[in-house]
């Protein structure tokens, strides 16, 4: 591992030219990359008022999928739909997924969508989530996929603000050990909304078959089936660059969610380059991005930025552990000769924890797998280390967001594989000016913690605005830092330009007038053997302000007295931290509360340690754990029992 300030020129040597090629001549940069994007009319500007490309016109689909075909790529595996909870793999070659989106958009068109209108997409991983995705792309339609089993009253508050003239969705969603039905808690969304849609089309799956309601619900097969009998596969619409290609929601501080708008043209030009430069990714190659088609990650790297570039993705259904064991992900990689693995350090630790000495990593072929991505959460290096021994590949840290859409900052594989630096995402990606400042928005010194913001414009790519919402747009991301975007995100960059995401800013604690980061204690709890992950949180304390509370997660198998893992957890803070830190108590607890993306629910379990008024989170995975904890707490003297 390099340490900070140890690396020369010469390590560095084609990214930072690749860099400065960029900041120097940003529109000169960009205008190259737009050369692997099919344009119908070309852009008169390459960045101007309303965008990136403007006055271009160009459309997704045709990116993502006729151009391969045209290109004699048509026999090549475009999807490979593994789904571990039915024990069925299905192969789609581009061929034939053009031909199920083409016809698909004859549905949609058959139902009177055109350019401009809202399809909301509330399903499981199925092939059939991409097939709408892509459908949507090429009448110009936007979509909106909202993640499958989202709570009806959520699910309403998407349709008021998006006020879709469709909704697709299926009738179950399968999880281990349970099977979630779609349909009634769409159809109470749609009551509880002021806005109704005009139709929605349902897929129906054979574990569970939904009720029809007679002139607004619609089967997918016989929809299908209706268009291919009527010749009905539209050509793709042309689309202005800068116009909407989906909305996607993520929440808000207030409650109410914010539509994060992704453009065309940007959006292409800006994945396409990252496949090869970020990802070191050819076309043809298998890449798999283990997340859900509910959320950016799904979006970005299960369905287009691997098709843009004509590789092979793949659409996995199932968990990294119980489908059916902590093998999954390897039996993966091996069946379908995966290069490139991109999913969250939370689905690793799940891993770590069932098989802590990763023996069944040698049950399965993985010659053909290069790199391991991760992104979502922060990577502790005790779990980037675990990986790297247990499957002898690079393991990539990476830091973006659902704005950003692409990642910020990385390990740039395909330009130039830098050195591993643990803790650390890796170096700004060409698009990105990150710097860290204080609360005046003065930038601070290289080491010194504070607010990660990225100077203005923002890369292709990333979020124009907010759906239907500019004030909240400028109000959230623009008024804190003037001529900056705000990540939101807390860290510091070394002195050979790495950057460290610490922790969100609201995890950045006060203890006794020291401003400390509650990742940096993660990761030293991270360190200790028998901990699988772990969370801190900064509890109220009448004396010094905040003190930090950890929460710790035991690898399967440890038999040892849980209080002494505690005790000893105590004891790594203040050795490695120090007593500045007032690092005092950890607590063994069963599992933590996690949104169904993986990210840790902190800002609830301090609410629950303070006793103040909290409210289930809408994306939570399991809204039992948020009880556990209260529990754990009540124990320790904290918080109210709940």
């Amino acid at each position: 591992m390099a340490e900070a300030g140890a690396l020369g020129e010469a390590a560095m040597g084609l990214y930072r030219d690749t860099y400065a090629k960029w900041k120097n001549h940003p529109h000169e940069f960009w205008a190259d990359a737009a050369r692997d994007i099919d344009w119908v009319t070309p852009a008169t500007a390459i960045h101007g008022a309303e965008g990136w490309f403007t006055g271009a016109t160009c459309n997704t689909c045709w990116n993502a999928l006729d151009r391969h075909v045209a290109a004699g790529r048509g026999d090549q595996n475009a999807l490979i739909y593994d789904s571990a909870m039915m024990g069925k793999v299905k192969h789609f070659t581009y061929s034939e997924l053009l031909d199920k989106v083409a016809t698909f958009a004859g549905v949609l068109q058959r139902h009177g969508i055109v350019k401009g209108d809202r399809v909301i997409i509330y399903m499981p991983m199925v092939p059939q989530a991409v097939v709408a995705m892509l459908a949507c792309a090429r009448l110009g339609a936007i979509h909106s996929v909202v993640f499958g089993g989202f709570a009806a009253k959520e699910l309403a508050t998407r349709i008021d603000d998006a006020r879709p003239k469709l909704i697709v969705t299926a009738s179950c969603g399968l999880e281990p050990g349970r099977t979630i039905a779609y349909k009634p808690l769409l159809d109470a969304a749609i009551d509880l909304s002021a806005w109704k849609p005009s139709a929605c089309v349902v897929m129906q799956r054979a574990a569970l078959k939904a009720n029809m309601i007679d002139g607004r619900d619609f089967d997918w097969s016989m929809e299908m089936e209706k268009a291919r009998a009527a010749g009905l596969k539209p050509a793709c619409v042309p689309v202005a660059a800068t116009d909407p290609l989906y909305v996607l929601y993520t929440s808000g501080t207030t409650g109410v969610p914010k539509g994060v708008v992704r453009d065309n043209g940007g959006h292409m030009v800006a994945l396409k380059w990252s496949m090869q430069h970020i990802y070191g990714i050819n076309p043809g190659e298998v890449f798999w991005a283990a997340s859900d088609v509910g959320w950016v990650v799904g979006h970005s790297y299960i369905v287009y930025a691997p098709l843009l570039h004509g590789c092979t993705t793949i659409l996995f259904e199932g968990k990294p552990v119980g489908t059916p064991d902590a093998g999954t992900f390897w039996r993966v990689i091996a069946d379908h000769g995966v290069k490139a693995l991109f999913t969250a350090p939370t689905a690793f630790r799940a891993i770590k924890k069932e098989d802590p000495k990763a023996e069944l990593v040698k049950d399965y072929d993985l010659s053909k797998f290069e790199m391991l991505f991760l992104a979502g959460e922060r990577g502790d290096p005790d779990t980037i280390q675990w990986a790297e021994k247990a499957l002898g590949v690079p393991v990539i840290d990476h830091w973006w967001q659902t704005e950003s859409g692409w990642p910020m900052a990385s390990n740039p594989m395909g330009i130039e594989p830098l050195p591993v630096k643990y803790g650390s995402p890796g170096v700004p990606v060409p698009g990105f000016d990150i710097q860290v400042v204080d609360e005046a928005a003065k930038p601070v010194a290289a080491g010194v913690t504070g607010a990660i913001v990225v100077k203005l414009p923002l890369a292709p790519g990333c979020l124009p605005t907010l759906w239907e919402n500019e004030t909240g747009f400028h109000s959230s991301y623009l008024a804190d830092y003037p001529g900056y975007y705000k990540t939101a995100d807390a860290g510091f960059i070394d002195e050979d330009g790495y950057l460290y995401v610490m922790s969100r800013t609201d995890d950045i604690i006060n203890v006794a007038g020291h401003r400390l980061s509650t990742g940096g204690m993660e990761e030293v709890l991270a360190g200790h053997p028998d901990v699988a992950e772990c969370a801190v949180i900064g509890v109220a304390d009448a004396l010094k302000g905040q003190v930090p509370v950890g929460f710790l997660v035991i690898n399967k198998g440890v038999n040892r007295p849980m209080a002494d893992i505690e005790k000893e957890a105590v004891a790594l803070v203040r050795d490695k931290i120090g007593p500045v830190a007032a690092f005092k108590t950890a607590l063994v607890v069963q599992r933590l509360p996690k949104t169904r993306s993986g990210k840790i629910l902190r800002g609830t379990m301090r609410k629950i340690a303070d006793g103040e008024a909290w409210t289930t989170p809408a994306t939570i995975d399991d809204p039992a754990i948020l009880t556990e904890i209260g529990e754990v707490l009540a124990g320790a003297g904290l918080g109210k029992k709940v």
